[in-house]
C-alpha cells in the first residue's frame, strides 16, 4: 500500500500504555517501544494500517497532516 499524501500516522501518548501489539504487526517493522510509549519512523511508514485495530487503547491513528 503506498502511503497517504497529506496524511501522517500518529501515536497519541497520553493514551498508549507501550502494551506492543501493534509493533507485532507491523510490516515494515517501523514501530518500537521508547520509554514504554509506542513510537513510529513515519518517514518509512506505509500507511497500510495493519497495526490501527490492534491497539486496544485506540492511540494509533492515520489523520491529515496540516503541515503538509
Amino acid at each position: 500500500m503506498a502511503r497517504l499524501k497529506g496524511h501522517k500516522f500518529n501515536v497519541i501518548d497520553d493514551l498508549c500504555y507501550g502494551c506492543g501489539a501493534c509493533i507485532g504487526l507491523c510490516p515494515l517493522s517501523v514501530l518500537e517501544l521508547v520509554d514504554q510509549i509506542a513510537v513510529v519512523d513515519e518517514k518509512n511508514c506505509s500507511h497500510c494500517e495493519l497495526c490501527i485495530p490492534s491497539c486496544p487503547v485506540f492511540a494509533l491513528e492515520l489523520k491529515v497532516d496540516n503541515n503538509e
